[in-house]
């Protein structure tokens, strides 16, 4: 009868269900990849495919502003119209921007650990204040075209004029177009991480205000009281 008795310091590891040491390796495996946002199953897979939107997204851009650059060197009168653009620089530094957060972004959701999902979320957020950014210098840009022209024509032949109006018109408005969509982008990655992290909230408040009860069986917690 005696060897029949439990050990009651050893009642909560079987009553758990799991050896000891599984708790340690679970909590290991929490800290090592740190999931805030799978909720979804399809979450990783969102990231990478923004992730790669984002990559060939900032490609583009950094070849329009290549182009840009070469034909303010062409000809004069370009410098009226490309002038804002380049010497900005914002086809460079944003487009190397947005080509970063799309390589971290990929990362991410491949390995979502802590780290990569961090600073995935800050420069998504940088990202957006720098497409807001890269659209205010682009609509002034297409804006000054019209009295630019005119300016153009004054000093330069008008076929000419007209020619790189309507080039820059043209390259303005597709990056333009290049960075509104890398803003919807960066605002869809935060606003995904946002809602995760506040249901994981959620969840917490309701288990703090609502604590589950023992995994111990009523009947074996008697029997260790008596």
């Amino acid at each position: 009868m005696a060897s029949q008795e439990a050990d009651p310091t050893e009642l909560p590891a079987a009553c758990a269900g799991e050896a000891p040491g599984s708790l340690g390796e679970a909590a290991a495996e929490d800290s090592s990849a740190y999931r805030p946002i799978g909720r979804s199953q399809n979450h990783p897979e969102v990231l990478r495919a923004l992730g790669a939107v984002q990559i060939l997204n900032g490609a583009v851009i950094l070849a329009l502003g290549g182009c840009m650059h070469a034909l303010q060197n062409l000809s004069q009168a370009s410098n009226y119209f490309f002038l804002l653009i380049v010497s900005t620089g914002y086809p460079i530094w944003g487009a190397i921007f947005f080509i970063v957060s799309g390589i971290v972004s990929t990362l991410a959701g491949k390995k979502p650990t802590k780290t990569l999902l961090e600073t995935s979320m800050g420069l998504h957020t940088s990202s957006a204040v720098m497409a807001l950014v890269g659209i205010v210098f682009l609509s002034m840009n297409l804006f000054a075209n019209d009295p630019l022209l005119k300016s153009c024509q004054s000093s330069r032949p008008p076929d000419l004029c007209i020619y790189m109006e309507a080039s820059s018109n043209g390259l303005v408005s597709l990056m333009l177009v290049l960075t509104l969509l890398e803003m919807c982008i960066a605002c869809s990655v935060v606003a995904l991480w946002l809602k995760a992290n506040c249901w994981h909230l959620r969840k917490a408040i309701s288990s703090l205000s609502n604590p589950g009860e023992s995994r111990m069986p009523p009947n074996e917690s008697k029997e260790i009281q008596s």
